[in-house]
This record gives structure tokens, sequence and C-alpha cells, in this order.
């Protein structure tokens, strides 16, 4: 990385763009025409800014980032609480942010930071709001919309036009149906659907891909009945639910992460699982 004021001999720079003398940029950097840099960021070894891209503030763009035109990095966050403060934003190495997507920084009453991770792919036409944390190998399909302080675990999928409420979290590995409004939180491996977000299982096909055998398959769709029991089952508290589960299977890493991830401390609660014909809307949540 070279420091901030000197250009690498490695670097394309458009004519058309203006990138702050101040700004970091490394080694096999494009940058293309209309595009605009500013004093505070740091640009990692081969990132490409296609065209008409637009990156301020305290803002890092890892090594082998690609952005796609008219995108909109570290610009300040849509909350009339922030006053100028010098928050943060960093996308990870990798990532493949695609056309008008919209990322801003965060603020001072959050995290200070929004982040993005590693060799994720942001598609087009989403915004990704302040404060929100999303780890990597995340897909975020076309039209999605985050409030802040949202929270993606690794390799999760958001479906096209999932709106998804600030302070809510999305488990690792789980799946979001598309134009699906999410207002609480998805457990780790879990599939919603819904116009309003219900749990319908787990996300068995990105289970399968992601190496998980036929025994440890079992061992989670059991655990998942216990958690979330038919209707018509006796239905006892969530928290001995738990408990039971976490005794037969908590040896199992994938079982004991969503065992932790119900127990954490959350803002907006568990989302319910999907309603059977004839279950009223709390049971079996």
């Amino acid at each position: 990385m070279q420091t901030a004021g000197k250009r690498p001999e490695t670097a394309e720079i458009h004519a058309t763009a203006i990138v702050d003398p101040r700004a970091r940029i490394g080694e096999n950097v494009r940058i293309g025409p209309w595009c605009l840099v500013g004093p505070n960021v740091t640009i990692g070894d081969g990132v490409c800014l296609h065209a008409s891209v637009l990156v301020d503030g305290y803002t890092t763009l890892r090594e082998g980032v690609e952005v796609y035109p008219f995108v909109t990095i570290g610009l300040a966050p849509q909350d009339l609480k922030y006053a100028g403060e010098p928050t943060l934003c960093e996308i990870g190495a990798k990532t493949v942010i695609r056309e008008n997507v919209t990322i801003h920084r965060g603020t001072a009453q959050g995290h200070a930071l929004t982040r993005i991770g590693a060799n994720c792919l942001i598609m087009a036409n989403s915004h990704v709001a302040h404060d929100c944390v999303l780890g990597d190998r995340v897909i975020i399909v076309n039209n999605v919309v985050m409030g802040g302080h949202v929270e993606i675990d690794d390799d999760a999928k958001i479906m096209g036009s999932a709106a998804l409420h600030q302070f809510v979290r999305i488990g690792r590995g789980a799946v979001v149906g598309g134009v699906c409004g999410v207002e609480m939180d998805v457990i780790p491996y879990g599939s919603v659907l819904g116009n309003r977000a219900r749990l319908v299982g787990l996300n068995w096909i990105g289970l399968k891909r992601s190496g998980v055998g036929p025994e440890e398959m079992q061992a989670m769709r059991r655990a998942f009945r216990t958690l979330y029991p038919r209707h018509g089952a006796s239905v006892s508290v969530l928290e001995t639910r738990i408990a039971e589960v976490r005794q037969e299977y908590g040896h199992l890493p994938r079982i004991a992460e969503m065992l932790d991830f119900m127990e954490a401390p959350s803002r907006r609660g568990l989302t319910r699982v999907a309603r059977q014909e004839g279950q009223s809307e709390t049971e079996g949540a």
C-alpha cells in the first residue's frame, strides 16, 4: 500500500476521474472514468472501480474489490442523529458490488462502522445501511434494502427485494426468500418465506452443498422438529425445548450454533414458524 499523496506506477486512473491526492491507492488499481475518491479513502491492491463510482469518508476497500458503475460507498448515513462524526466503512477482499448499490458509513451511536466481509456479492440496486455488519461469502440479490444495524453472518443469502428491519440478525447459512419482509431474527441455517417472514424449515440445499453428511442432516431435522413442533403436538416453552436439544445434540457444532443464536440477546426476537392450517400465529414459535 502506498502512502497518501503517492500513486503507484501500476495504478491506472482515467483522466476524468477525480482522486484526492491524500487518498491511499494500492498496486494494480484501476479507477475508471468519472469516478470520485475522497481524501480519507484507502484502496487496496487490485481494486477495480469501473466507472462513475463515488467512494468517500473513512472508507477502506480491501484487495481485489470490484465496484460497478453508479455505486456510492461511505457516504453519510440516513440517520437524523448523525452529526458528521468520522465513522468508518469497510469492504472485504474480493467482494463484488454491482450497479446502483448504496453503502453508508456507521454512526457514533452504533458500531461506528459499516462492514461487508470478503468474497461477498452485492447485486444491483441494493442498500446497505449504517452500522450493518455482513460476514464473508454473503450474497445480496437485487433490490434488497436493510435498515441500520442489521447483522448477516457468513454464507447467508438474501433473495431479491427482501427488506430487513433495523437490528435484525440473520444467522450463518440462512436463506431469506424474495420479496420478504424480515422483522425478526432468522436462526442459523434457517429458511424464511412470506410477505412477513415466517420460518419454513432449514436451508437443506445449502447444508448439503456445504458438505453436511446424512447423519448430521438427520440430527438437524430432529433438532428442528423439537424446537418447532408440528401443529397438534404437545408444546413446551422454548427454553425447555432448547435445553432438550442441547442435551441430545449439543455436541454437533451447527446445532450448538443454532442454540447459541437463539439464546443470545436480541432487539427483535426470533422469527416465528410458518402457520399451518388451523394453527395460531404464536404456536410452535
